[in-house]
């Protein structure tokens, strides 16, 4: 889908649309400096996207036919077993979540300090999962986390579960647990309004194309990049050896803005909240490139707490138009991407 938005963008010299753009990026930055996980460096293990970090066990990469269809979780259940005795133990379930994707799980500056303050459709979602656990939708410490540190966290224990638009594919489901489906994405382009760029086609060859380290996204680029420049040299010559790879997704908009690069290769549904931020961005191409799922990740062997989600989820997405689902829908996400009706339809696995 192509964003129609108006707004000019600025010359060459400076920043491209928006300027608050890059100093909620700031704002966010120093806000959860307490929070944030140390960011990985390039060269460290990657497998299915996100980084095992130091202590974390090594995932063995598996064949592709072993796994038909990821999305297909374990069957609802409000049955207690250890990982959810252990939440309701120390009384608050720990979250990684995104502070900085507009719509999804970021900061409002006009929120203040208070509870609200960190706002989004995942985070709707985070606190209907405290709710069902613990009682209280309130009960949470949210732990922000950069893309590439997703896995980690669960595998370190620093959270219980990763809401953040994370994409549920077969090498991660041998890192992680996944909950079903609860939204349905998938990989766009998004460039300027006067760029020559069309789509994820041929018009990419020679585009400097920013992704975000650990994505799905990056994924994409290595089976077909169109020759666009996707990844940095690390020769010693680059001036940042993150200039095309960064640790979070929002950065790449950042790089566009300063003209650092010429596109972004994301999630549309993040894109869309960006071009909601800046006007002199959009979204090119008639329509994703290709289908992702989001879901709730946990510790790999964590089955009560994935069946507990499940079953938040399956209430969730129960009302129709009335739903929960549908009202976070509505609030956040509907304007940035509208018609959509109903979230994707649960997938349980056969035993």
């Amino acid at each position: 889908m192509t964003r129609k938005r108006t707004g000019g963008r600025p010359g060459r010299g400076g920043l491209r649309g928006w300027g608050g753009v890059t100093g909620m990026a700031v704002a966010c930055a120093v806000t959860a400096a307490a929070t944030l996980l140390p960011l990985s460096r390039h060269g460290t293990a990657v497998l299915g996207g996100d980084t095992a970090g130091p202590g974390t066990a090594r995932a063995v990469q598996i064949r592709s036919d072993e796994c038909t269809d990821p999305e297909a979780s374990l069957r609802p259940s409000a049955a207690d077993g250890p990982n959810i005795e252990r939440i309701k133990q120390r009384g608050k379930l720990v979250a990684g979540v995104d502070q900085n994707s507009y719509r999804w799980g970021y900061r409002d500056p006009g929120a203040g300090a208070g509870k609200d303050a960190l706002e989004g459709f995942d985070i709707d979602l985070v606190r209907a999962i405290a709710k069902d656990i613990l009682g209280d939708p309130d009960a949470v410490i949210f732990r922000a986390i950069p893309t590439n540190q997703r896995i980690a966290a669960l595998q370190n224990g620093t959270v219980d579960v990763v809401v953040r638009t994370m994409t549920i594919n077969c090498a991660r489901l041998k890192q992680v647990s996944f909950s079903t489906a609860y939204f349905q994405a998938g990989q766009q382009v998004l460039a300027p309004k006067d760029s020559t760029i069309t789509g994820y086609d041929k018009s990419l060859a020679g585009k400097r194309v920013c992704t975000a380290e650990g994505s799905t996204a990056y994924e994409a680029l290595e089976k077909q990049s169109f020759g666009a420049v996707y990844r940095d040299p690390h020769d010693g010559t680059a001036a940042d050896e993150d200039q095309l790879t960064v640790p979070n997704q929002l950065d790449c908009l950042v790089r566009l803005q300063l003209n650092e690069v010429d596109a972004v290769v994301t999630d549309n549904a993040l894109a869309a909240g960006q071009a909601a931020q800046d006007p002199a961005v959009e979204l090119k191409g008639d329509k994703p490139f290709t289908t992702e799922y989001y879901g709730v990740a946990a510790k790999l062997g964590a089955d009560d707490l994935v069946a507990r989600v499940n079953r938040v989820l399956a209430d969730y997405r129960t009302g129709g138009a009335d739903s929960s689902w549908m009202r976070s829908y509505e609030r956040w996400l509907a304007q940035g991407l509208p018609g959509i009706t109903a979230p994707p339809a649960p997938k349980y696995r056969s035993e």
